[in-house]
This record gives C-alpha cells, structure tokens and sequence, in this order.
C-alpha cells in the first residue's frame, strides 16, 4: 500500500494543520539538485514506505528547498518563502537541515544528514521529541 506525502511550503498552513491533529512539524531543507546528502535523505528516508507512513501519523511536513540548476528553479514566491524560512531556522545555512518544531513553530530540536535506515532516522527524530 502506498503513502502519499503531503510537503506543504507553508508555516502557517503547517501550525493550523498540526493544532488540528496535535502532530509536531518537521521542516526540512534541502537542495535538492545541489547537495548529495540532501538527495541521499530524499532517497532513503522521506521516499521510504516507513517514512511515509510514520509521518502521516506524526508530523506535518514542509520542505524548503534551494535548487541551484535553471531548470529547477522555483517561482519567486516559493523562493522568497523559503528564504523567510532559512532566515528563522537555518541561519548557518546548513543542508540537509531536519528542523522538529512543535504545532507553534518553536523548535524542538535539529538534525543533519546521517547515513542510517529510515527506521533509525525516524527514531532519531522521534528521540528529539523527548
């Protein structure tokens, strides 16, 4: 049976969504054309069955990503949201960047790449959460 991931852009899209099912949000950046982890992460954990399914359980999910090549390159808008998000929870600039925040945006706690199964990854973020 498959998953359907909703990645949605929007923080306060996100807060809503997640104060109506009392779920954490995890914000994810990313570069998706650029940064070899970030696409290894896409790869093994947010593409996996287990991923998929332990997020509709737990978290509302948002991707910001900053694309480098011409042809993936998002509409203004997208990317000046983005850019809104990178300057609140990732000012060092750091990718891949998992961010836990709780429904009111405030963060729980970080995460960077780890060359783990999705399964380990899921419990690495569900440990940020204790």
């Amino acid at each position: 049976m498959g998953y359907s991931q909703e990645w949605k852009s929007n923080l306060e899209e996100a807060k809503k969504e997640a104060k109506e099912q009392n779920k954490k949000i995890l914000l994810v950046f990313s570069g998706s054309d650029w940064c070899a982890p970030c696409i290894k992460l896409d790869k093994n954990v947010w593409q996996s069955e287990a991923f998929k399914k332990e997020s509709q359980k737990s978290w509302v999910l948002i991707k910001a990503d900053f694309p480098k090549k011409k042809a993936n390159l998002l509409s203004p808008e997208l990317t000046a949201n983005n850019e809104k998000l990178a300057e609140k929870y990732n000012q060092e600039g750091n990718f891949p960047l998992v961010v836990l925040l709780d429904k009111n945006g405030k963060v729980v706690g970080e995460k960077g790449y780890a060359n783990i199964s999705a399964e380990d990854y899921i419990q690495a973020i569900h440990s940020m959460d204790n």
